[in-house]
């Protein structure tokens, strides 16, 4: 299942590594990526593939760690995604 990750927070090194990393662990891949630092704010915006013994619910319980860092951690189906940002 295809699923879109974004994350924002203060700018601090190693966050791509957390995530990434949690991620890695859980056997997902990272399909796209794109970053940027917004006056000190780091933003990312990944598209990813989980495997299909990994639920939403598991993944979005082993990223939520990360919220407890200042980073706010946003999961939702990719299918999800498309059909509430369709114009």
């Amino acid at each position: 299942m295809k699923a879109v990750i974004s994350v924002i927070g203060k700018d601090r090194t190693g966050i791509i590594y957390s995530v990434s990393k949690i991620l890695y662990e859980s056997g997902v891949n990272i399909e796209d990526i794109s970053q940027t630092i917004m006056q000190g704010y780091f933003t990312m915006v990944m598209l990813v593939s989980i495997p299909e013994d990994i639920s939403i619910t598991e993944l979005r319980n082993s990223l939520s760690p990360l919220n407890e860092q200042n980073l706010s951690i946003q999961l939702q189906k990719a299918e999800l995604f498309d059909e509430t940002h369709h114009i």
